[in-house]
């Protein structure tokens, strides 16, 4: 088995920059038609341009869900079917303890992180069965795993993320469509790159035992993995992607 995407349709949210752009650029140089959706349009229409292979941008906020179907409804109009999908777009949230959490931030990061995966989910896996099946992967986080200081709201989504993700496997694997998250640990993105002092680099760095950060190429690798068919019996399951941040 290979991770020959020909003939296959995707969508990739948050497909505009860092892990998403990584998956994008990937599918579409293996073959796949790539529905770049993010809530930056001129990132995804950029980005389409160089992906290549016919790979179309959509503007989605996906804590919208009827924003989400147009989403879906694009992909299958465009291309006549929908093979593949990660649920990738997320935000962060303010670094405040519980008792702190402005409410509206809270709701704004659980909107995104999770009911925005919901949403993905709910409208890509009847498009799916339309064809046979499909392979869904959901961006967690090494967050969905363990806490953080500060990040309740993030945290909460990302464990959700992984429950969801294994109920969504059993619901539906006898259909044939497979569904995993991936948990990475902390990703070389203009994120960390722009936003950091070099002491603070300095420090996430130390937390990672293979002393480095992950590059966004790393974490498409195993994404997209997980969607191909050589992953075939593979479904329900979280899969860390973080230099051994959680063997500690």
């Amino acid at each position: 088995m290979t991770q020959d995407f020909s003939g296959k349709v995707a969508i990739v949210t948050g497909g505009a920059s860092g892990i998403g752009a990584a998956i994008v650029r990937d599918l579409a140089a293996r073959g796949a038609k790539v529905v770049v959706a993010d809530y930056n349009l001129a990132g995804a229409e950029e980005l389409a341009a160089k992906a290549g292979n016919g790979a179309l941008a959509f503007r989605v906020d996906t804590a919208d869900a009827a924003q989400v179907k147009a989403m879906v409804d694009f992909a299958v109009a465009q291309f006549g079917r929908l093979d593949l999908a990660v649920n990738n777009a997320g935000i962060a949230g303010a670094d405040k303890p519980v008792g702190e959490i402005d409410l509206d931030d809270w709701h704004r990061v659980i909107d995104v992180n999770l009911h925005g995966v919901f949403y993905g989910m709910r409208y890509q896996i009847p498009a799916m069965l339309e064809t046979g099946g499909g392979s869904i992967v959901n961006m967690a986080s090494i967050l969905g795993s363990v806490g953080w200081r500060g990040a309740a709201a993030y945290v909460t989504a990302k464990h959700g993320v992984c429950g969801m993700t294994k109920s969504a496997a059993l619901e539906y694997s006898a259909q044939g469509i497979r569904v995993n998250a991936v948990g990475p640990a902390f990703i070389e993105t203009p994120l960390i790159e722009n936003a950091m002092t070099d002491e603070a680099r300095a420090a996430l760095v130390g937390m990672h035992p293979i002393g480095r950060l992950g590059q966004p190429e790393e974490v498409a690798a195993l994404t997209n993995f997980l969607l191909s068919d050589a992953a075939s019996f593979v479904t329900g399951a979280y899969y860390p992607v973080d230099g051994a941040y959680l063997a500690q």
